[in-house]
Parts: C-alpha cells; sequence; structure tokens
C-alpha cells in the first residue's frame, strides 16, 4: 500500500468510491432525491399503516387485547421518541451515508425479531412460566420492545436521513425537490396497506415481516452505502449543481441563511416550537383518525367501503399542496404557509366532527389533504433554512422526537374519549382548539435568521 494511498476502511466511506457524483452529467443531487425517496419507502414497516394489517394478526397471537396491543405500540413509540434527539446528533457526526447503511441493516434485524415475536413469547413463557410471569406480561415486553427498535429505526431515523439529506443538497430547489419526493413517498405510503396484506396472503405474517427484513438489510443498505452521500461539498459540489455558479436569481429575504444555530440556540426561538408543535399536532390527529377511522365513521353512520374512500380524493389535495408549497416556499415567508396548514387542520376537524353532515366529509378530506402536503413540504424545508445545515441532525432530532411520541399518542387519547365518554366527539372538540392557538403563534414566526445578522436586500441576490 501506498503512503497515499487511504486505509480500506475510509476508501469504503469515501464519497467518491465506488464511483464519484461530481463526473455524473446531470447534478447528482437529483440522483440523492431518488435515493433518499427509496429509503422514505422503507420506513413503511415503522409506520402506522405499516402495522395496522399486522394489528388483529397480533393479538390472536400475543394472546393480547386490542388495548393492551395499543398500549404496547404507545410506550414502544414513546421510548423510540425520547432516543430520536441522540441520534439526531449522531447523523451529525458520522453524516447521511453511514447513518442510513446502519439504519436500514438495524431495520432488517428488528423485522426479522418482529417475525419470530410471537415464538419468543412462547419460548420465555416456557423458561419463566415456573416463576409466576403471566405469559401475556411476556407478550407485552417482548412486542412493545419491537415497536421501540421498528419505530426507532425505521420511522425514526431512516426517515430523518433522507429528508436532511436532500435539505443539505438543496437550497433554491430545497421546496420542490422534497416535493417530488413526498409525492413518490405519498403514492407508497397509500398502496402499502394493500402490498403488505397480499404478503401476509403469500407468505404469513411471519414470513412477511421476513421478506420485507431480506429486502431492507440487503436492499436499503446497498442502496444507501452506493447512491446515499452526506453534503454536495465533500463530493466537490455545490447545493443545487453548477446552473448555480455565478447565477443571479430573485430570493425571497426569508430563504437566506446567514449563520448555523446550534440545537441550544434553536430550541430557544418561537419559531422552532410554532413548526414544530403544528408537525406534531397533525401527527397525532393524523394518526388517531387513520387508526380509528372505520370506527368514526360508524359513529357518524357511515360505512366502512364509503368512509375508507375518502383517503383517494384526500391524497390528490396532499400532492397538490406538497408541489404548491414546494414551488412557493422559495419565494414567500414560511410562516404564511404554517398559518394555512393550521387553518386546514381546524377545517379537517370541524369535518370530522360533523361528518353526518353534507358538507361535512368535503371539509374533513379538502381540510386533512392541504393540511398533510404542507406538513410533509415544510417539515424538510423549515429546518435547514431557519437553522443552517451543520447541526441539522441534532435540531430535526427533537423535531422527529416530538412528532414520532405525538403519533403514538394519538390512538391512544382518542380511545380513552370512547373508554370515558362513549364517543369521540371529546376528543374532536378538544383537537378543534389546537390549530386555532397554533395559527395565533404562527403569526409571529419569522424565520429566526433575521434575529442575528441583518439582511441584505439586493435587487437581485445571487444564489449561495
Amino acid at each position: 500500500m501506498s503512503d497515499q494511498e487511504p486505509p480500506k476502511t475510509s476508501r469504503f466511506w469515501s464519497p467518491n468510491f465506488p464511483f464519484r457524483p461530481a463526473s455524473s452529467r446531470v447534478f447528482y443531487g437529483w440522483f440523492i432525491v431518488v435515493a433518499a425517496t427509496i429509503g422514505m419507502i422503507f420506513t413503511i414497516p415503522g409506520q402506522t399503516m405499516g402495522f395496522s394489517v399486522f394489528t388483529d394478526i397480533l393479538i390472536d397471537e400475543l394472546g393480547l387485547s386490542r388495548l393492551q396491543l395499543s398500549t404496547a405500540y404507545l410506550v414502544g413509540t414513546v421510548l423510540a421518541g425520547f432516543s430520536l434527539p441522540v441520534l439526531g446528533r449522531l447523523f451529525d457526526k458520522i453524516g447521511a451515508r453511514r447513518m442510513a447503511v446502519y439504519a436500514a441493516t438495524a431495520t432488517g434485524l428488528i423485522l426479522f425479531y418482529l417475525a419470530l415475536s410471537a415464538r419468543i413469547s412462547r419460548g420465555l413463557a416456557g423458561l419463566l412460566g415456573g416463576v409466576g410471569i403471566s405469559p401475556v406480561i411476556i407478550s407485552f415486553l417482548v412486542i412493545t420492545v419491537g415497536f421501540f427498535l421498528i419505530r426507532a429505526s425505521a420511522q425514526g431515523v431512516l426517515a430523518l436521513t433522507g429528508r436532511n439529506m436532500i435539505g443539505k443538497w438543496f437550497d433554491y430547489h430545497r421546496g420542490t425537490a422534497l416535493a417530488i419526493s413526498g409525492v413518490f413517498t405519498g403514492f407508497a405510503f397509500s398502496i402499502a396497506p394493500r402490498v403488505l396484506d397480499a404478503l401476509i396472503h403469500r407468505f404469513g405474517y411471519s414470513g412477511a415481516w421476513t421478506f420485507l427484513g431480506i429486502l431492507t438489510f440487503a436492499g436499503m443498505g446497498l442502496i444507501g452505502w452506493l447512491f446515499y452521500r452526506d453534503n454536495p461539498e465533500e463530493c466537490g459540489l455545490q447545493m443545487d449543481g453548477p446552473e448555480a455558479a455565478g447565477k443571479k436569481r430573485v430570493l425571497h429575504e426569508d430563504a437566506i441563511a446567514h449563520r448555523d444555530f446550534t440545537l441550544a440556540e434553536a430550541i430557544r426561538t418561537l419559531p422552532f416550537w410554532a413548526f414544530i408543535l403544528s408537525f406534531a399536532f397533525f401527527s397525532l390527529y393524523g394518526t388517531a383518525i387513520t387508526f380509528h377511522i372505520v370506527s368514526l365513521g360508524a359513529e357518524a353512520g357511515i360505512d366502512r367501503t364509503t368512509v375508507i374512500s375518502y383517503f383517494l380524493p384526500m391524497a390528490f389535495f396532499s400532492v397538490g399542496t406538497n408541489l404548491f408549497c414546494g414551488w412557493i416556499s422559495s419565494k414567500t415567508r414560511l410562516k404564511y404557509l404554517l398559518i394555512a396548514m393550521n387553518m386546514a387542520g381546524f377545517f379537517s376537524v370541524y369535518g370530522m366532527l360533523h361528518l353526518s353532515a353534507d358538507w361535512g366529509p368535503v371539509l374533513y378530506i379538502a381540510g386533512n389533504g392541504i393540511c398533510g402536503g404542507a406538513f410533509v413540504a415544510l417539515a424538510g424545508i423549515s429546518t435547514p433554512r431557519f437553522f443552517g445545515r451543520k447541526h441539522i441532525g441534532a435540531i430535526s432530532g427533537v423535531g422527529m422526537s416530538t412528532m414520532v411520541i405525538a403519533s403514538g399518542m394519538g390512538p391512544f387519547l382518542f380511545s380513552l374519549s370512547t373508554t370515558l365518554t362513549g364517543s369521540f366527539q371529546s376528543a374532536l372538540w378538544a383537537a378543534l382548539l389546537v390549530p386555532l392557538a397554533l395559527v395565533l403563534i404562527s403569526t409571529r414566526s419569522d424565520n429566526p435568521q433575521r434575529l442575528f445578522e441583518p439582511v441584505n436586500r439586493p435587487e437581485n441576490n445571487p444564489h449561495p
């Protein structure tokens, strides 16, 4: 080995191995968008819709009640949420490429564990039954560990890595890149329950998880190593590609980042909490509605087929809003888009409260679709624009933690409403007040970059 030749470990992770991104005729950032989108699709096993088709099977296999399984899901999700700030800081330290490979490997192994969860529970019950530990407690603990690990690795780390990587590769076109990714991710999420159900019918629930584990371990792990790169600078490139060099564009002053915030600085700003709490509310409310949609429809006198069919037109509103927010984000203040998102959330809840009325489903479908589309766009755009790229993992880790915990609490709180009052109405009326409060906070949520640096206002801002 020559003195100039790097060690094998360094070469393996070199941004120019096994190929040089800078040699591509097309700006490599667009390959990053494709790779990150595939990574987001591989988070489905850790998402709520990824578990929904396994719920009744797990109840039977593990000998748990629906409430016990829901509680295990809540506990596992909350624990996963608390782990994400630490994992976000790890992202800043080791970069997107290693993080994706490690997360894909972990997710694959965890899916193998879930495939064996019933056998593990029965085996432990046989070993520990003699000391008086109930099989129900053992099953509860086994599946809670599984929920915690898959939610942390797939829904948490793999999603955080893909979204942040796109944010590091684009500036002017960041909204467009995230919107394109969101369209394909949204489509994949919408068909996921049917695909997973088909896998269960073909291989059984254990075989389905084993198949997904192999696919994630080998497929996503390889994609992460081959195509993920942490940032354009390490590849000898710059954000947005060579067309940005020396080119002058009119940038809205809100789109100019002057400095990198630390996590401690970010969490002391009002905009951080305005955006994070808005995202957390939609995570809580959206997950709760998805989880209980059939029961919510029955309460309003709407049959299962009809209420489930609401998700198709909702997807059109979501995709349209996502694309619009991606296009307009570089031309306006993000707080206006956040205000619109929270107003849409208000109309979604109001429509759900009046689902039995002719206009109720229309308000719910349009409001939820617009809110969801804005959520997907703003979740990826706001952090790098407001706080820079250097500490994006640590900052977005806290945000992702809040959203993951909220998503776990949503179904539980709505279930609690039916247990205490016999109806979802109490939970919905409480949910109606939250987006209104968030609208008021959003009006004061300007880009915190303005608080630290004077904003230069040339007629044409050269692209950074």
